[in-house]
């Protein structure tokens, strides 16, 4: 399955892996991208939606599940 948050603040290549980083860490996911330019991230994997927003939101950036 595939989940594609709205992630906001991101500004350079560090940030990007910053958040793939906090995301790699939630328990089912397999894969992760964040995309600074487009603002957003996709994760692979069965995560659960709310454990996935809330680690970008602990790594320092605001996020919510895309429409």
């Amino acid at each position: 399955m595939t989940t594609t948050l709205t992630v906001e603040s991101m500004g350079c290549e560090g940030c990007e892996d910053i958040v793939e980083n906090a995301l790699s860490g939630v328990d089912g996911v397999d894969e992760t991208n964040a995309d600074r330019e487009e603002g957003v991230a996709t994760v692979e994997g069965d995560a659960d939606v709310e454990d996935l927003v809330e680690s970008v939101e602990f790594a320092g950036y605001e996020a919510e599940l895309a429409d």
